[in-house]
């Protein structure tokens, strides 16, 4: 009987303990987070919870486990399989604690600082913090769980021994991934690019939207994702249209004819301007920037705050001078001339039956002179 008991006892009350202890300090986060409005991060430690709840249960039983005189024959393998699940759960819960610690001083920072390209900056500095810190966790923990065998505590002398070649034969086959990799720090803490900036990369317009340690996504606007290895932003230009102040100038190119109304195109823009929500009012104009022998090329220019409000004042000042134009002044739109030339200034041009007579008379002297 009592070799029923005890392990029932041993076992079941560790799970039991692990419970209500789980559940207590969990009541306690709850009520520090319902009192502490202004820090989310007793409602960020609850997320570690279960990892708590892990290492509790795993300590408790890895610490009785020899009085409860269970399955001695595999006492060993129980005993260092119940300390694996100690290190695992150990290293999650130390990674969940760090990313509430972060987390909360990253909210701080952005609700004492209203310039969204320092949030932007401190954001993207977190989020590959994080990532180094559960790589280091993972590699240590991960140590942690080799050295409990005893063959791999034996090896550790010759391990170390080879840990120069290994390191530079590792080196040279993982040329690009230790690029990538200092090259995400290097965007991290150089603010290169952000999380949130506004870039064009091989001609393609986008968002970022995600940087690792290896690799950064930019989202497009039409809602593709373009990868792309975080070394090209270190190696090859780049345009950052969020990199200093967001505020944009667009420009709007029309052909038209010759025969324009430049200064009523230049009213119509204000007026079309004034109606456009995107446009920040802060600049606009219109002037000929080039002439062909058929059209004349007009610029028109506009300010607004983003890349976003350009793009959409471009199109709006497109669409509506363009059907303006095809309503009020029809006259304006490219066409090809077929008019008669006009004559220069007290002069008139030859006439097409003069042109005909003059040749024919020429042709006799030319025959003659051929033959």
């Amino acid at each position: 009987m009592e070799n029923l008991l005890r392990p029932v006892i041993v076992v079941g009350g560790s799970v039991v303990l692990t419970v209500l202890i789980g559940w207590a300090t969990d009541r306690l986060l709850s009520k520090a987070d319902r009192r502490h409005t202004e820090t989310p991060l007793w409602g960020l430690l609850r997320r570690g919870r279960v990892p708590y709840q892990l290492v509790l249960c795993a300590a408790m039983l890895r610490g009785s486990y020899d009085a409860a005189r269970l399955l001695e024959d595999h006492r060993t393998a129980i005993g260092r399989a119940l300390t694996l699940v100690l290190i695992g759960a150990a290293a999650w819960l130390v990674i969940r604690i760090t990313a509430a610690v972060v987390e909360t001083t990253y909210s701080r920072y952005a609700r004492v600082h209203r310039d969204p390209a320092r949030i932007r900056r401190v954001r993207t500095q977190v989020s590959l913090i994080m990532r180094v810190v559960a790589a280091v966790v993972g590699v240590m923990a991960v140590a942690a769980m080799l050295l409990t065998f005893p063959a791999m505590r034996a090896a550790g002398a010759s391990l170390l021994a080879s840990a120069g070649i290994l390191g530079i034969v590792a080196g040279v086959a993982a040329q690009s991934t230790l690029s990538n990799l200092f090259a995400g720090l290097q965007i991290a803490f150089g603010d290169m690019v952000r999380i949130g900036d506004t870039v064009v990369v091989d001609g393609e317009w986008g968002t970022v939207e995600e940087i690792t340690l290896t690799f950064l996504t930019v989202r497009t606007w039409d809602e593709r994702r373009i990868t792309m290895p975080v070394s090209y932003f270190t190696s090859k230009p780049f345009e950052n249209w969020s990199r200093g102040t967001p505020q944009m100038t667009g420009i709007v190119f029309f052909h038209v004819d010759h025969t324009a109304p430049v200064e009523a195109m230049r009213e119509k823009l204000r007026d079309i301007l004034r109606e456009c929500p995107a446009w920040d009012g802060r600049a606009c104009g219109l002037d000929v920037t080039d002439t062909t022998p058929n059209t004349m090329q007009v610029r028109a220019l506009a300010t607004a705050k983003d890349a976003d409000d350009i793009w959409t004042v471009r199109v709006t000042v497109r669409e509506q001078m363009v059907r303006w134009l095809a309503r009020e002044h029809p006259y304006a739109l490219p066409r090809v001339n077929t008019a008669d030339a006009t004559p220069p200034p007290g002069g008139r041009l030859p006439s097409p039956s003069s042109s005909s007579s003059r040749d024919g008379a020429a042709a006799p002297d030319g025959a003659a002179h051929r033959a």
